[in-house]
This record gives C-alpha cells, sequence and structure tokens, in this order.
C-alpha cells in the first residue's frame, strides 16, 4: 500500500497520526515491552527471535538492526516508545536529537546550550 504524505510545513518530517501508529504497532509493542529488564535481556540474547514474536516487518526489523532513529520513525515508531530501545543500547535523547538533526551529538548539545541563551 503507498504510503499517504502529507504536507505540514516542516519538510522532511514525518508526523505521528493514525496511519502511522496502526504500521507501527508492532514495532512501538516491542519498545513498550522493554520496560521489562527481562524483555531487555532477551532482546540482547537473540534480537531476531525478538523482532519475529513481535511481528515486525522487513523495514522494521532493518531499522532496529540499524539502530536508526530516522528509520524506525519511518516504519511507524513513536518517539516515546522508541526512547526505551534507545536506552538498550545507552543512547539518551540527545543521542536521538543528534540522529533526528543529522548532527554530531556535540554539536547538537552545542545547538541545544546556544538556543537556551
Amino acid at each position: 500500500m503507498a504510503e499517504k504524505r502529507r504536507d505540514y510545513g516542516i519538510p522532511g518530517t514525518p508526523i505521528f497520526d493514525g496511519d502511522a501508529a496502526q504500521r507501527g504497532y508492532a514495532l512501538n509493542a516491542m519498545c513498550f515491552s522493554f520496560n521489562d529488564e527481562s524483555n531487555r535481556e532477551a532482546f540482547r540474547r537473540d534480537e531476531e527471535a525478538y523482532c519475529r514474536r513481535f511481528g515486525l516487518d522487513e523495514a522494521q526489523r532493518r531499522a532496529v538492526a540499524n539502530r536508526n532513529v530516522l528509520e524506525l520513525i519511518a516504519a511507524g515508531g513513536n518517539i516515546y516508545y522508541l526512547a526505551k530501545f534507545a536506552g538498550i543500547f545507552g543512547l539518551d535523547v540527545q543521542d536521538v536529537g543528534a540522529q533526528q538533526t543529522g548532527m554530531t551529538k556535540e554539536a547538537f548539545k552545542a545547538k541545544l546550550v546556544e538556543a537556551g541563551r
């Protein structure tokens, strides 16, 4: 099915709407499961099996394997659930923000500091 694209005035910014929620349900359910340490361990032990357990599609499995937040969002991921996924790998919100903006973490942090002045 062709994905609908809407222009919300923010070029290149995916919008998490009903379509994205439906597309990303399995991915977000998996990420929510990471609230439990035993699930995080199960994922670390066998990532592919864990993804299959939740029924992730090919694009979602590829985005998980790539550890790429933008791909995960494009695959229907909600940033609040994706934060659970990022935490498994020691990534914080500044790492995620840097990925989203195409900057290094250091450049992203500097931008935040400058914006706060």
